[in-house]
């Protein structure tokens, strides 16, 4: 049986909820071996010839005093458009754009499950969106008319509606398994959560071969405004009882505190300094570091990894340039 856990947001529930192994082997969809990426696809389906995916569930994840909300929405592909953690779909929401007149272009999405989907089939993808709108400071209020066209048809959507979905898109946030000791550092803000989640289902929830031959550390790092804004806490925190020595987790709640060192609010970026010469100690061992949310959260890491940089009497620019030549840096940003 699942663990209960101290948890005072939302909790996904269902199918995507948390997971346990269990009994029995889940590899019905790995590679021979499980970590050889050779065959890793992108781009099966693409934005002129779509494939069709059919809603199965959208579920609010968020509680009544985070800002916005986000919603986990879980699609059917039928198993026609395989995989990997740490991939993207596209999907093409219907409509035309009045800017350009012509339909709307592709939106990407990172994947928030693993490749064997909530359900275990193989056959459907989890999708982590929040709803964008556009508070209007002079009409005091949101004007619908500038709310994000793709997020709100996801959000909006029924079981049964059809979406048509391109993709999978990328390999830059792909685990590399093939070193079962490796150490996966993520940091996240909002939604970015979404590879990560994926990849701690993979490395804990499912009896596959890498969560078999783990031997490693799963560190995360999630920035949000406050704990009802948590994304599948309840879902981590079992896995974090379960795994007590491969797992940790540090949350940056900017809203609710405990402030930063400098008395101001806690960031993401706050967060990683706090932990800044382990962190520095792991990358020097190896230790792959993986950042996923908005755009506006990596000048402030950057700064950040600068800084703590310079205390150490290292050349930042040299350091960055041999983490990527080493391929332990993936980024991916919108």
């Amino acid at each position: 049986a699942i663990p209960k856990v101290p948890f005072d947001g939302v909790s996904v529930t269902g199918p995507s909820g948390a997971t346990l192994p269990g009994d029995g082997d889940l590899d019905f969809l790995e590679a021979k071996p499980y970590y050889d990426q050779s065959g890793v696809t992108v781009n099966v389906a693409k934005a002129k010839n779509p494939l069709i995916g059919k809603i199965v569930s959208v579920q609010r994840m968020v509680g009544p005093n985070a800002p916005g909300e986000t919603c986990n929405i879980v699609i059917d592909h039928a198993g026609k458009l395989p995989y990997w953690e740490g991939q993207s779909y596209g999907v093409l929401p219907p409509g035309i754009d009045p800017k350009k007149n012509k339909p709307y272009g592709v939106r990407l999405y990172s994947i928030a499950s693993t490749r064997y989907g909530d359900d275990k089939t193989g056959k459907t993808a989890t999708l982590c969106v929040r709803r964008a709108t556009y508070w209007d400071p002079e009409m005091g209020k949101e004007d619908p008319a500038k709310k994000g066209v793709c997020s709100n048809y996801l959000c909006d959507a029924k079981p049964g509606d059809e979406v048509k979905m391109t993709g999978p898109s990328g390999k830059v946030m792909l685990m590399p398994e093939s070193d079962p000791g490796v150490t996966y550092i993520m940091v996240a803000t909002g939604t970015g959560i979404a590879p990560f989640r994926g990849f701690l289902r993979r490395l804990f929830g499912e009896a596959t071969p890498a969560q078999k031959n783990f031997q490693g550390l799963a560190w995360l790092f999630l920035g949000v405004a406050n704990k009802d804004a948590l994304l599948y806490d309840e879902e981590f925190q079992v896995y974090l009882r379960q795994n007590p020595d491969k797992m940790r987790l540090d949350y940056a709640l900017s809203r609710e505190g405990p402030a930063n060192k400098k008395g101001g609010k806690m960031y993401i970026q706050d967060k990683v300094e706090e932990y800044s010469d382990e962190v520095f100690d792991a990358l020097d061992k190896g230790a792959h570091i993986y950042f996923c949310g908005l755009k506006g959260m990596m000048p402030g890491i950057q700064g950040m990894l600068e800084d703590v940089c310079k205390q150490k009497g290292i050349d930042y620019a040299k350091y960055m340039e041999k983490l990527k030549k080493a391929g332990q840096w993936h980024v991916e940003v919108y």
